[in-house]
């Protein structure tokens, strides 16, 4: 598969280009704190009044905000499909997975052809996916190069022998997707293919999967639930794309600067709302 350098000229997000943190707005703090130790596995890195950080080793992850808003999201809102913890090895999701028996409940398990999953549902309502890629070389492409994406049965049992008794995600863990429900995919591929740079790899009905450097999909977008109102309430907050260098940072900056949209400085880095008021932060 080619993938496409960067520069200024390029349209395309460059290789390296991947998720960083991502935030939720949450009314027990305290309780949604050690679903996300106890049962995803992530250690909290610094606590607040109203904040709590999770991730693996030094790298957060996951922001808690505690909210004083009891509204829960809307169900016409559009939000959070699902975060995406990627752990490294298979070892570790049979880990994750005896962690949610023992103390969860599963949701779900698919094998999507690039990636086994697992699926559960936070406290509040968040949907969660935990999944580990094949070997990139092992994804099926397409004639057009794209990476071809599935849903089948998992094979539960296998992942189960993998285990090896770990409590905690371990080191290589990352956020490897978000899947986000919106309002209209035509909007959010005006948004995030054509503004801010990411390539189409994958559409189903009412979804499209979209990402940087050939990776199966940075980002998601379903209207399968037929979202009409903005982000509101407890769940998303904000996501993070991390750039590889700051000559990425700079190009994104001009790409959205010369769009409908807003860009607004942070510590090291940009942040942008898109599409039903979703908020993207960038760092290079």
């Amino acid at each position: 598969m080619t993938t496409q350098s960067t520069s200024a000229n390029s349209d395309t997000l460059p290789q390296g280009t991947r998720i960083g943190r991502t935030a939720l707005r949450v009314g027990d703090l305290e309780e949604m704190s050690q679903f996300y130790r106890d049962v995803v596995g992530l250690s909290v890195l610094r606590t607040a009044d109203t904040t709590s950080v999770l991730g693996v080793d030094d790298t957060p992850l996951l922001v808690l905000e505690g909210t004083e808003d009891t509204l829960q999201r809307h169900r016409s809102a559009a939000g959070l499909y699902h975060n995406a913890f990627r752990v490294p090895s298979r070892a570790a999701l049979g880990d994750a997975l005896a962690r949610i028996r023992d103390q969860w409940q599963l949701g779900g398990a698919s094998d999507h052809w690039v990636s086994e999953a697992l699926y559960l549902t936070d406290p509040e309502g968040n949907s969660i996916e935990i999944y580990r890629d094949y070997p990139r070389e092992d994804w099926p492409i397409a004639d057009d190069g794209r990476v071809r994406i599935s849903t089948e049965p998992l094979d539960l049992a296998s992942i189960k022998s993998a285990a090896t008794g770990g409590n905690q995600a371990p080191s290589g863990t990352d956020v490897g997707h978000v899947h986000l429900e919106v309002s209209s995919l035509d909007a959010f591929r005006g948004f995030y293919v054509d503004t801010l740079g990411f390539e189409v790899q994958t559409t189903v009905p009412a979804a499209s999967f979209v990402s940087a450097g050939g990776y199966h999909h940075h980002i998601g977008a379903n209207t399968w639930n037929h979202r009409s109102k903005p982000v509101g309430g407890r769940g998303l907050s904000w996501f993070e794309v991390v750039l590889p260098e700051t000559e990425a940072l700079d190009v994104i900056r001009e790409r959205i600067s010369d769009s409908q949209y807003t860009v607004t400085a942070r510590d090291n880095g940009i942040a942008v709302t898109g599409p039903d008021e979703i908020e993207v932060r960038f760092q290079g």
